[in-house]
């Protein structure tokens, strides 16, 4: 039996409209009736104080409904707001998983944007045939204005990151994703289509990424277009990456012809590393003083991924007493691979050498 879909939505709707405006219209009814038993009913026109009490007491009453039904309706929407928010985070940035490919994976995000969920920060990992893949990113601002580049680079990675051999064939996969982005938008914002002067010009937006390439053996590539570079913490001790020459933020100038990834030296078992966007060295305190990342690091030596980047959100927003300036995006993988020592061979497989021939 097939059923009807526009019958159906017929009924959603009727449904919605009606819990729209049934707390109003009952607010409203016992409005009408308060008003009508101050006038014609007799007992409210009645001398004395409980008379008064009771009168007082009904419009207060009728008074609170109405307040409660208006307010209710903006809380509803809210809810719904903050649901399909959660559900946009989900999609774009969603958590990534606790393991991958032998590594331990986690990240977070903090939006500087009041009341949003996702912001212009990005940051994925995949497990590919080269290796696990990782780029985060910081698009020019915060907040929904930026949503748009983090939709068209995650995008593009999540596919590039499969399909390109070389880490510098994923890197110009999203050059050209963010490229056709900014072409839309610059088409959409012109005068001559909107009507009015863009509020946040397409001719303005780059966006600094880091692009990371582990290998099976802990070989560490990494392509970095403007962005900071992560940390490793090695035991109690915290470093920084090198990243090699940086090259241009994607979108403010066009990459080189020749792209060659900065080899990092090897992520050994048990180190970790720690990838961040630079809302977190940025952000500070009343009296103006940066957020010390290494050391919060360093204190947090030993902690799981996903732990450390509790404690990482926890002292920023302590620090900054909860006014972040700029969205922070922190993404850390351990090597929990195992390395296997060599083992020695049985005695009854080693390899004897051949008896000398008696010629």
């Amino acid at each position: 039996m097939f059923r009807d879909k526009g019958r159906d939505r017929a009924v959603v709707a009727e449904g919605t409209r009606l819990r729209r405006i049934g707390p109003p219209a009952a607010s409203a009814g016992w409005g009408l009736l308060a008003v009508a038993w101050r006038l014609w009913c007799p007992l409210a026109r009645a001398p004395g104080l409980p008379i008064r009490v009771a009168t007082g007491l009904v419009f207060l009453s009728v008074g609170a409904g109405l307040v409660l039904a208006v307010r209710s309706g903006p809380v509803r929407e809210l809810a719904r707001v903050r649901a399909v928010a959660d559900a946009t985070q989900q999609v774009l940035l969603r958590p990534p998983p606790a393991r991958l490919d032998g590594l331990a994976v986690a990240a977070g995000q903090l939006s500087a944007s009041r009341g949003a969920v996702v912001g212009g920060d990005l940051y994925e990992a995949v497990a590919t045939p080269y290796g696990v893949r990782i780029v985060i990113g910081d698009v020019r601002g915060h907040g929904l204005a930026a949503l748009g580049a983090v939709v068209a680079l995650l995008g593009s990675f999540r596919e590039a990151a499969h399909d390109e051999a070389e880490l510098a064939g994923v890197l110009r996969r999203l050059e050209r994703a963010l490229g056709r982005h900014l072409c839309e938008r610059v088409r959409a914002e012109h005068p001559a289509r909107s009507g009015r002067a863009p509020e946040h010009p397409a001719a303005e937006e780059f966006v600094t990424l880091l692009l990371l390439e582990i290998r099976p053996g802990g070989e560490v590539l990494v392509l970095d277009c403007g962005h900071p570079g992560p940390y490793r913490i090695a035991g109690r001790r915290v470093e920084p990456v090198p990243v090699g020459e940086p090259l241009p933020p994607l979108g403010a100038l066009p990459l080189p012809a020749e792209l060659v990834p900065h080899s990092a030296g090897r992520l050994l078992p048990g180190e970790t590393l720690v990838l961040h966007t630079d809302g977190a060295e940025e952000a500070r305190d009343r009296r103006g003083r940066f957020f010390p990342l290494a050391v919060v690091l360093a204190a947090a030596a030993g902690e799981a991924p996903a732990a450390l980047v509790r404690q990482v959100h926890t002292a920023l927003l302590r620090h900054t007493g909860g006014r972040l300036a700029d969205d922070v995006a922190l993404f850390v993988v351990r090597n929990d691979r195992v390395r296997v020592p060599a083992q020695p061979a049985e005695p009854g497989l080693r390899r004897t050498r051949p008896a000398p021939s008696p010629h």
